[in-house]
């Protein structure tokens, strides 16, 4: 006798085929992203290994020597070792934001589904390259400063790809909830490449690179054989933003507080009984185009110093929690995951409330208001016990990462997908782009000023992170009021003003 259908099975055919290819477009996005940041993670994880305290492990037992760096990984044994860590930051994300202004442009004229595995391939040879260092006794700076270089390149191929992908199967109803759970990739990668890193860094760090370079790789090749990038592609039916038509609204309007476009029924019926042909599509916007679109250049600023703050702590937590509250490699790295775990909880809110209120940029202003005390008393009363270090975690993880997940996801592709593009879906790698690569130079500053700083006591990294949260809310103040006249003008005619 046969069995019957599996329940899984059942559910998936009781599901619109529409839904089963958005579905499954999530979730391989989701997992190609976070397997790139499960790869950018263990640096931050091994820096306490390369420069550990030997002197906690008694004399080298080697030679006869008093040196209390006889244990520490070579050119990383000296007293600039911070300089150095932060020049190895640098190179990475320095490449990283030049690329990424290029990366877009390509993202636009390349087919998604290649640029993107091939770029995960290529990630995980690099981030393995770091990882055999240790394995090959390499202890020549310059070897891990140009892995660190092409790393970077490579891993700019990600975000405009998956930002594009999932912006061509979504319109503008729930897209901040939607990309608000799906960005928890960032900080699903960071936990999961903190928990592999860690398993490695105190018995042969080079496996905590070498393990996600695996993976990102596996990733990269599971997406080349199943991701669909148009919904067209598949006889689906496209988002809202493929067939909108431009309304009289103001053309100043900037995200998503407009809410979905309205469409004739006649222009609707038309773009559905007719196949989307490729030679038909618009061309790709020009890089000068995309600054164009009304909001991008504010939100891109904005991203810049919120993206300082969030990388900083990427970077530099867990030898921050090494330092201050004496934990070692693994549970300083295992306790800075919790960062990330407000950062899922951050992203999740603010795109909620975002599209509840129709106000993008006053969501992120709020959240970088509250941010600035809360980073303050982190600082100061953050490692009093375990259990406030851990609520501190999470509401600094949350407040500074939401700002920044909604940027880069909803916000990236509410302008990619903006009314004055007349219906152009070929604007979102690049928009994507342009926001993430400007993002990408406070990234690369952050890390930078935070290994200039440090030395002078990190009360100093802190009240730099402070002004560049207060900075990144100042930038969007245009924005917001804009939205507050939206909101206003609807109150105003409901009384009779």
């Amino acid at each position: 006798m046969r069995a019957a259908l599996a329940p899984g099975v059942r559910l998936l055919r009781a599901l619109p085929r529409d839904s089963r290819y958005r579905g499954l477009t999530l979730v391989l996005t989701f997992l190609c992203y976070t397997s790139y940041h499960l790869s950018r993670k263990p640096i931050s994880i091994v820096k306490s290994q390369l420069h550990p305290n030997c002197s906690a492990l008694g004399p080298n037992p080697h030679n006869d020597s008093n040196s209390s760096t006889w244990c520490s990984w070579a050119p990383f044994d000296g007293d600039n070792y911070k300089e150095l860590f932060g020049a190895l930051d640098n190179a990475f994300l320095v490449a990283y934001a030049i690329g990424m202004f290029i990366s877009g442009i390509f993202g636009e004229r390349l087919p998604l589904r290649y640029y993107l595995s091939g770029g995960m391939v290529l990630s995980g040879l690099f981030t393995s390259l770091f990882g055999l260092g240790y394995f090959w006794d390499i202890h020549v700076l310059w070897y891990f400063i140009v892995v660190q270089v092409c790393n970077g390149l490579v891993q700019t191929t990600g975000w405009p790809a998956v930002v594009a992908c999932v912006g061509n199967w979504f319109g503008k109803g729930k897209r901040g909830l939607i990309m608000g759970i799906w960005n928890s990739h960032t900080s699903v990668g960071n936990i999961l490449g903190s928990l592999i890193a860690g398993v490695w860094v105190s018995s042969a760090w080079g496996l905590s690179f070498v393990v996600p370079g695996i993976i990102i790789t596996t990733v990269g090749i599971v997406c080349f054989f199943f991701l669909v990038e148009y919904p067209e592609d598949v006889d689906c039916s496209p988002p809202l933003h493929h067939v909108m038509t431009i309304s009289e609204k103001d053309p100043e309007g900037v995200t998503a507080n407009e809410g979905p476009l309205s469409l004739s029924g006649q222009s609707s019926a038309d773009h559905s009984n007719s196949p989307k042909e490729p030679a038909e599509e618009p061309e790709a916007i020009s890089f000068l185009g995309a600054l164009r679109i009304p909001g991008v250049v504010e939100f891109s600023l904005c991203l810049l110093f919120a993206k300082l703050v969030s990388y900083t702590f990427l970077y530099w937590l867990p030898l921050y929690i090494v330092n201050v509250a004496h934990f070692g490699a693994k549970e300083a790295g295992d306790l800075s995951t919790l960062f990330d775990v407000g950062g899922i909880l951050g992203g999740i809110f603010a795109g909620l409330i975002s599209d509840y209120t129709g106000g993008r940029a006053t969501t992120c202003c709020v959240m970088l208001v509250v941010a600035a005390p809360m980073l303050f008393l982190y600082n100061h009363v953050g490692q009093n016990g375990i259990g406030t270090s851990i609520a501190m975690l999470i509401i600094c993880g949350a407040l500074v990462n939401g700002p920044y997940a909604l940027i880069t996801t909803a916000v990236s592709a509410d302008l990619g997908t903006h009314e004055s593009l007349k219906g152009n879906a070929k604007a979102l790698s690049t928009v994507t782009a342009i926001i993430d690569g400007t993002g990408s130079v406070g990234a690369a500053l952050g890390p930078l000023l935070a290994g200039l700083i440090s030395p002078t006591g990190w009360n100093n990294v802190f009240y730099m992170l402070i002004a560049a949260d207060v900075l990144a809310c100042l930038l969007l103040a245009r924005v917001v009021v804009k939205e507050f006249r939206g909101w206003c003008g609807p109150m105003a005619r409901q009384r009779g003003y």
